[in-house]
């Protein structure tokens, strides 16, 4: 396929991808494309790899996102001179593919695609598998540049092979602090630096045994060959890996509720009452890309919910609110919802009329008093959607005297439906 520019080209922005290898590791196109820019904007990493060009360079400010809002917006001091955006076609520097945990995703979502030009060149992901001999298909990539170390967590597993993009040069000793904190200190781990660069180096150790005092380049990549525990992502995972004050939602109760929410992609779930957390983060864990929108009224268990979060690696993606059912006016639109605390029918009646067309609600009762609001719920709503009214008791064999007996769990009715009609609603 030619990469040669569209004839209706008429894009306000053009990103290029740029390696360690710099001007020479450029295509033709891409070197046409930046030898006739007006404008070039990147990092000063990056722009120290061009040749001069005779074209106004502009390095990032801190923080670089105010610095992009202000480029995209047309608002930026240094783009005054030429009268803004005004058929101003401007020029950004990103590393390797800018649509792999890019720059060029970025500014694609904040535009429009018909704004934006994107010239690539081969990510490090790939640099990273070519240099391993690994199939980049079959490798799990998560990156550290926005997002916490615990990020790897969501996906480490034996025998998985995870990449890692590190945001600098502390990267690759916190990874292996974590690794070797969840079991996985005998891992094999690589990290490459300054990839197909004059600079690059590659450095093999285990997880363990890695020096954190190593000096390493700030444009690096982490390779992990998973060697320890089986980690699966599916819910039910025991209390004990929860920080919680007793009120938790239990192993076997959990399991079955995130299932019968049906976690999808890039879903939003309203969490209400999410006390520890311990629902919202196994329904993140269940599903890539997804958010929940957690309504917590307790500050010591909202807290204690975002630490929970982070140590799963999925804090990124969860954020707290207040109590409901005051909070929920304020919060984006949900795919599906899950009340475990706090139930009254007036929540009941919020949450439902709230979500979106074909959305899953579940909701959870303990006292005879909130299962007689699910009942009543169920009555009314049976032929609204999909309806289940249901009762579960689970035992466990727990020791007496010298023998074994079950011992009962509270019982929980919980109430599911399918809110009725389908397809996706304006956000």
């Amino acid at each position: 396929m030619s990469d040669s520019v569209p004839a209706h080209d008429d894009s306000t922005f053009v990103v290029v991808g740029v390696g360690a290898d710099g001007w020479d590791g450029l295509t033709p196109i891409a070197q046409s494309e930046l030898t006739s820019a007006r404008v070039i904007i990147g990092s000063a990493r990056q722009l120290d790899l061009l040749p001069d060009l005779g074209v106004t360079t502009i390095a990032w400010r801190s923080p670089m996102s105010e610095h992009l809002d202000a480029v995209l917006t047309g608002s930026s001091a240094e783009l005054a001179r030429y009268g803004g955006l005004g058929g101003l076609r401007i020029h950004l520097l990103a590393s390797g593919d800018p649509m792999f945990h890019g720059l060029g995703a970025t500014i694609v979502a904040a535009v429009g695609p018909r704004r934006v030009r994107v010239i690539p060149t081969v990510s490090s992901a790939s640099l990273a598998c070519a240099r391993l001999g690994w199939d980049l298909a079959d490798v799990a990539v998560v990156s550290t540049v926005t997002a916490d170390p615990e990020i790897v967590l969501t996906e480490i597993t034996d025998a998985r092979r995870v990449l890692v993009l590190a945001r600098d040069a502390t990267t690759p000793a916190r990874i292996a602090e974590l690794l070797v904190a969840h079991g996985f200190g005998n891992s094999p781990f690589t990290v490459l630096e300054q990839l197909a660069g004059p600079r690059e180096q590659v450095t093999d150790a285990s997880a363990d045994s890695w020096d954190p005092a190593t000096v390493v380049d700030p444009l690096n990549i982490i390779a992990v060959d998973c060697i320890g525990p089986r980690r699966s992502p599916l819910p039910g995972r025991d209390e004990s890996e929860f920080d919680h004050d007793g009120q938790i939602t239990k192993s076997v109760i959990r399991a079955l509720t995130v299932c019968a929410l049906t976690p999808s992609y890039r879903q939003t779930l309203w969490d209400i009452g999410s006390g520890s957390g311990s629902v919202a983060i196994e329904w993140l864990r269940a599903q890539p890309g997804g958010a929940v929108i957690a309504f917590e009224r307790d500050t010591a268990r909202a807290e204690r919910l975002r630490s929970n979060a982070h140590r799963h690696g999925v804090s990124q993606r969860v954020t707290v609110c207040g109590a409901a059912p005051d909070a929920l006016a304020h919060a984006p639109i949900p795919d599906a919802v899950f009340i475990g605390g706090g139930l009254s029918p007036v929540v009941l009646d919020t949450a439902w009329a709230a979500l979106r067309p074909g959305g899953r609600l579940v909701a959870n009762a303990v006292t005879i008093e909130t299962q007689a609001i699910l009942a009543e719920w169920h009555r009314m709503r049976g032929d609204s959607g999909e309806s289940t009214l249901r009762r579960i008791a689970v035992e466990t064999a727990a020791p007496l005297g010298g023998y074994l007996t079950w011992r009962p769990a509270l019982p929980i009715v919980t109430w599911a439906g399918t809110k009725a009609g389908d397809g996706p609603v304006a956000r």
